[in-house]
């Protein structure tokens, strides 16, 4: 690893913690990160850190919660760390070009797909809805538009039918991260020529919403198991039974069966599916729209 560049990290949620960790654990010079401003959460809107604020903090880094990168002073003060490279792991807002144009090396984004595949927000979770066996990450020079830029370097990933979105994004977080540590030092000393997109074959993903995850009982078990896994625990699973919401939280698939595992009726703490059965033999799928 080139360990006197100069690196600013963005990132924001789980998935960009074993990045910043492992930069930090090769030697990296992190002269900051920035990340999304703490959000309110829980009933009593407590604000809360995000993930990698958590991390930088515990590493003694210096730490930007911008609410946009539109301010003149934030753009001031990024161009005066006067970074190599920035790196970017789920950060959630666009680069606005003129960050882009002053690193030396540009900004470069690990991306939890097989770009061009499931560009956008919930890459992870698209692969698993539509049943995809496999995806990856890939390592992209970041440009104007959204994971539109050239790829530098990408890896395969097997998904597993027994794992869910959490586990998956994990996997990948920890994937991507290698990769990345892998690619860094060949990218800056030229040996890693970046590659254009197929931009023809690009499909995108969409920010996922309480709607997505109505469970459809008309479709196969095979996609009702996979919305299950792809969208617990954001923005959840649910159905309704007697007008009220049972959020579907575990499942599992046997015998080409959906067997549901566990529940949380609307007002309730969560419980064994088995259990909220027992109370309610007579219960038929034809009560759950």
């Amino acid at each position: 690893m080139a360990k006197n560049l100069k690196i600013i990290f963005f990132g924001t949620p789980d998935f960009a913690v074993p990045a910043l960790k492992l930069l930090t654990d090769s030697g990296c010079q992190i002269d900051a990160v920035f990340t999304q401003p703490d959000k309110p959460i829980g009933r009593k809107q407590f604000l809360s850190p995000s993930p990698i604020k958590l991390k930088a903090e515990s590493l003694k880094l210096k730490v930007f919660q911008p609410k946009t990168l539109k301010d003149d002073q934030v753009f001031e003060d990024f161009k005066n760390l006067n970074p190599d490279i920035c790196v970017i792991a789920a950060y959630g807002k666009m680069i606005p070009k003129k960050y882009l144009d002053v690193p030396i090396y540009g900004f470069i984004n690990i991306h939890p797909s097989l770009l061009p595949k499931y560009r956008g927000p919930s890459p992870i979770q698209m692969a698993i809805l539509n049943g995809e066996r496999e995806t990856g990450v890939t390592i992209m020079v970041v440009d104007e538009e959204m994971d539109h830029g050239k790829i530098v370097s990408s890896i395969k990933y097997q998904i597993s039918s027994d794992k869910n979105y959490k586990e998956i994004e994990v996997d990948l977080a920890k994937l991507g991260a290698k990769l990345l540590i892998e690619t860094l030092p060949e990218y800056i000393n030229g040996n890693i020529k970046p590659i254009e997109q197929i931009h023809e074959q690009a499909t995108y993903t969409k920010l996922l919403t309480r709607e997505d995850g109505r469970i459809d009982w008309h479709k196969s078990a095979r996609e009702t198991y996979d919305q299950i896994r792809a969208l617990n625990p954001e923005p959840g699973t649910w159905t309704t039974w007697k007008d009220k919401i049972i959020n579907i939280k575990k499942a599992w698939l046997a015998d080409g069966k959906i067997n549901i595992q566990t529940i949380q009726i609307e007002g309730k703490k969560e419980m064994a599916f088995q259990e909220f059965l027992n109370g309610h033999p007579d219960l038929t799928v034809s009560e759950l729209k």
